[in-house]
């Protein structure tokens, strides 16, 4: 028998990540979770992935936790090769990292810090193609699924700042460079969530939130279970490539 699929999730110790690493390991995937410096709820993450999918004494090297920073291409370097060492093969890696700095969308004074947009491009940017070229000839082998986390940001001009809202769109061309250029081997795609209500999304204010909601079809934000199983479905299909799929309760069409 074939081994169980493979997923690394970068920044995964929480949040989206830590729900995407979930429904993979329910439906059966062994998962690499990323982490920078969060080990404690890495291991925890780790626990509950146990739970979800009790070990057979044929099936050691289901879950590991790796630490790397993302922000630098040797340490995404590293990380996919101990991923790899670890688990022997990788079919589906989800580049979930990224960064950002709470402005003022609507003061372009407020967006005009340099160093906001140095590190919203790396994070957003430079970082997913990073990880998209040092995974490729494994996602190659396998014939595998590369997804990313935009974001409603990257589709319409908005979110936490104008630098990261430019790079978010960035990225979403970047998903669809990759694609056109990585077939017929290796499907890329992307999700974009609108307002998640993470320990990140928090911190916006509670007007915010309760306009976004307003704004929206189905008057609610989309959930991190929501986002989780539509990366599920992404990875599940043999026939998106360059897709970015919006899941934010229908707040594009408010």
């Amino acid at each position: 028998m074939a081994p169980a699929a493979v997923a690394l999730i970068t920044a995964s110790s929480a949040g989206l990540g830590a729900a995407t690493a979930k429904i993979l390991a329910r439906n059966g995937y062994r998962v690499v979770v990323n982490y920078n410096s969060s080990t404690e709820k890495a291991t925890a993450l780790l626990k509950e992935l146990d739970d979800l999918q009790p070990a057979t004494d044929k099936d050691a090297s289901r879950f590991h936790a790796i630490q790397a920073d993302v922000s630098k291409q040797s340490e995404i370097i590293r990380l996919v090769k101990e991923s790899v060492e670890k688990m022997g093969q990788l079919d589906l890696v989800v580049s979930n990292h990224g960064w950002t700095r709470i402005r003022n969308f609507q003061n372009l004074d407020d967006n005009m810090e340099e160093s906001d947009w140095d590190l919203c491009f790396n994070f957003n940017v430079k970082t997913h193609l990073f990880l998209f070229h040092a995974a490729r000839p494994h996602l190659e082998k396998s014939e595998g699924s590369f997804i990313t986390t935009a974001s409603l940001a990257g589709v319409t001009p908005g979110g936490s700042s104008m630098a990261y809202s430019v790079t978010k769109a960035a990225q979403i061309h970047l998903m669809k460079t990759l694609a056109k250029t990585s077939g017929p081997k290796i499907r890329v795609n992307s999700v974009s969530p609108g307002l998640m209500l993470t320990e990140w999304g928090l911190k916006f204010p509670q007007s915010k939130v309760d306009k976004t909601i307003d704004k929206s079809v189905l008057k609610r934000v989309a959930t991190v279970e929501d986002v989780a199983n539509q990366i599920l479905c992404l990875a599940n299909s043999s026939s998106q490539t360059g897709t970015n799929i919006v899941v934010d309760g229908g707040r594009l069409l408010g």
